[in-house]
């Protein structure tokens, strides 16, 4: 196996050591692509990274990998443990930590009040509630397919890192499972890059050694995520799936070419949330009052209310989760920067009126009206070190 060495690019360029509220602009997941592609030449890209040149770039984004949960599992995962301990720090994943908002603002390089996919779920004046992740409706017993209906281009209809680049003839390509090629989140958040289609690990790492000069290939990676979803983070599920992870990264980095490069980097942590932290909102008839929909996951809620009840809605609900949750009014969370900057209102009214992020292993769940996601162990979103804290990893060939 190759050793493990550090590809620092300057020793004056450190990570933020905060976790919230994100440092958009200075270390976040936001500025690892146009980082990434200044490296290799790609013009209109912002190093801010400060990221040495590179032959060719692999991305492999690892869904779930947490800072904290990594560097707790270095027996598992020996080989980026290694990397970690000489990186820079962390990276921050941005608000919500959950997995559409984050690859949205890899995909675009902007901060989620800029980009729109505000969450996992949340209300489009024309469809309703969305789920960003399956672009479907939410909340609903048959769910339908929005595709049609809200094309995901004019959802997020910022020119993506990716066209941007291709503009700029750098080649582009993404390697992940076929049925995300044409899916909802990845025509608005990751469109422009040629899909490579694959089926197992094998092949994930012979697609992204494919890699040639001067192009950036992005790999996805979804299996640790699941695992910490339904058996939790730290489960012994969860790190043999790490260690499957760990070895993926050093058979693609035993082969990198000369001056190319493998970066690694997740788009959120994860945290156990146990039967007795969570509150089941559809049982709770008293909080629905004075609200038209509820988005967002079971780490972060956005609420939505009738006209003239925000108030209302903000005092019941900081009164009943005092102590448990953070809970602020959409223009709060704008001026303390959860989302980051926000001036179009196609975003601002995609925020709820009302923002709910669950403190320690708290979660808001509707067993209802949610009873897939009201059933897992793991969980994401909110604003914790666990949750917004992500490793980004760096290998020269």
């Amino acid at each position: 196996m190759r050793e493990a060495k550090s590809y620092d690019a300057s020793a004056e360029v450190s990570y933020p050591a905060a976790a919230f509220p994100p440092p958009y602009g200075q270390g976040t997941l936001a500025e690892v692509v146009p980082s990434l592609m200044a490296s290799i030449g790609s013009t209109g890209m912002e190093n801010s990274l400060a990221l040495e040149p590179a032959r060719s770039v692999c991305l492999l984004l690892v869904d779930g990998m947490g800072w904290e949960l990594l560097m707790g599992s270095s027996t598992h995962a020996p080989f980026l443990a290694e990397l970690a301990q000489l990186a820079r720090g962390p990276l921050v994943a941005g608000f919500p930590a959950t997995t559409a908002t984050s690859l949205a603002s890899l995909g675009t390089g902007m901060p989620p009040g800029r980009h729109g996919i505000v969450g996992y779920s949340f209300y489009v004046p024309e469809v309703g509630v969305l789920n960003a992740l399956r672009w479907h409706s939410h909340g609903t017993q048959e769910p339908v397919d929005l595709r049609a209906i809200l094309a995901p281009e004019d959802a997020q209809p910022l020119p993506t890192l990716f066209e941007r680049a291709s503009a700029s003839g750098i080649s582009v390509r993404m390697v992940g499972p076929g049925y995300q090629a044409r899916s909802g989140l990845t025509r608005a958040a990751l469109r422009g890059a040629t899909y490579d289609p694959v089926r197992a690990l094998g092949d994930l790492a012979a697609a992204a050694l494919r890699t040639g000069d001067g192009e950036f290939c992005y790999v996805y990676l979804g299996d640790l995520d699941m695992i910490g979803h339904l058996y939790g983070p730290r489960s012994l599920a969860w790190k043999l799936q790490l260690g499957q992870v760990d070895t993926l990264a050093a058979s693609i980095a035993e082969r990198l070419p000369t001056d190319a490069v493998l970066a690694v980097t997740a788009d959120h942590g994860m945290i156990s949330v146990k039967e007795d932290d969570l509150l089941d909102l559809d049982a709770e008839p008293e909080l629905l009052k004075g609200i038209r929909h509820v988005g967002g996951e079971v780490r972060v809620r956005h609420l939505y209310t009738e006209p003239g009840a925000t108030a209302e809605v903000l005092s019941r609900w900081g009164e009943t989760l005092d102590g448990r949750a953070e809970v602020v009014s959409r223009e709060a969370a704008l001026d303390e920067g959860w989302f980051g900057s926000c001036s179009e209102p196609r975003v601002y009214e995609r925020i709820g009126d009302v923002v709910v992020a669950a403190l320690d292993s708290f979660g808001i769940v509707r067993r209802t009206t949610e009873p897939l996601e009201s059933r897992l162990i793991g969980h994401h979103g909110s604003f914790s070190s666990a949750e917004q804290l992500i490793p980004f990893l760096l290998l020269r060939g």
